[in-house]
């Protein structure tokens, strides 16, 4: 009797451990998640979003740094407040969005993981691409996994939530962005943060 307990144990066990990730959708039916970004040269300071969110991300909550997806903002959906600003950002000088429609952040890895019951912290290298160039980055990433709560988010769903918040900053030189233009007046570095919930239903 003992040994047919441990058995079932070490096979109930097992189970767990190798149970399927869960994957996560990003593309937010509230329409909240967003990134945000900002240049701030000496003589201007320019601040704006993106609500334009997509992707998918796979994450096992018992093994994060097995991580795999890419989240994915689309360049068209870039908002500042001044108007003419928008449209030459959005225009064949700077960004152009029509050429270029998807800023993507593809994980290749994760490093220097750390967990604290639902929460996870890390280091992640993937293929950032801008403006049609590609670069692999890696940047900080905070986790949080909370189960069942997908419903307090979108009312009659069920399911779980993974937010992920991370702040790096890029060059637009290193990704052909008008990198003559002064950067007294356009900063080279681009800070950009996001505060993203993504939904696993069931």
């Amino acid at each position: 009797m003992r040994l047919h307990s441990k058995i079932l144990f070490a096979l109930s066990t097992a189970t767990a451990l190798s149970a399927a990730p869960l994957s996560f959708d990003f593309k937010d039916p509230k329409g909240v998640n967003n990134a945000v970004f900002k240049l701030d040269a000496p003589l201007e300071a320019i601040n704006g979003t993106a609500n334009g969110v997509s992707g998918t991300l796979s994450f096992d909550p018992e093994n994060p740094s097995k991580t795999t997806g890419s989240i994915v903002v689309g360049t068209g959906s870039l908002h500042v407040a001044n108007p003419m600003m928008k449209d030459h950002m959005l225009g064949a000088q700077w960004l152009d969005a029509a050429a270029h429609p998807e800023i993507r952040f593809e994980i290749a890895r994760i490093g220097a993981v750390k967990a604290d019951g639902g929460n996870f912290s890390g280091e992640v290298t993937g293929k950032f691409t801008l403006h049609g160039v590609t670069k692999e980055i890696t940047v900080p990433v905070k986790a949080t996994y909370l189960k069942d709560k997908l419903g307090m988010r979108v009312p009659n769903q069920k399911g779980d939530l993974l937010v992920l918040r991370s702040t790096f900053t890029v060059k637009r030189s290193d990704y052909g962005i008008n990198p003559g233009a002064p950067q007294d007046k356009v900063s080279d570095e681009i800070e950009i943060t996001l505060s993203l919930a993504g939904a696993s239903p069931r």
